[in-house]
């Protein structure tokens, strides 16, 4: 099987004005989507991800504050998947709970090595 990660692409401002209650149904959402890919053979791994971080950049390595406030969309955590091909990814992606509150998914294909 092929190794996809999905990264979760969410509004931080969408986010932020969600209620307590709307908040937890999206956390269970993601749970209960996890163990339906976990009971399908798909899952590898995923996790939410906290808001900052650094970015690094450069020859002479430069560390600097991220993400980026002008930046009003965030990746807000990732799911680890395998699948047989693209095809089967993109339809489990559809039902990603990231969509629910106008979320983006971005599935890219592990590269595989032969060492």
């Amino acid at each position: 099987m092929k190794k996809f990660l999905l990264l979760l692409h969410e509004n931080a401002g969408t986010l932020q004005h969600l209620s307590p209650a709307e908040m937890e149904a999206l956390a269970k959402a993601h749970y209960e989507w996890a163990a339906k890919l976990e009971e399908g053979g798909h899952f590898i791994s995923g996790d939410g991800l906290e808001e900052g971080g650094v970015r690094i950049t450069g020859k002479k390595p430069v560390v600097q504050d991220g993400p980026y406030m002008e930046s009003k969309e965030i990746v807000g955590g990732y799911y680890l998947l395998q699948a047989r091909d693209l095809d089967t990814v993109i339809r489990i992606a559809k039902e990603c709970p990231t969509h629910l509150w106008g979320g983006t998914t971005e599935i890219r294909p592990i590269m595989e090595y032969e060492l």
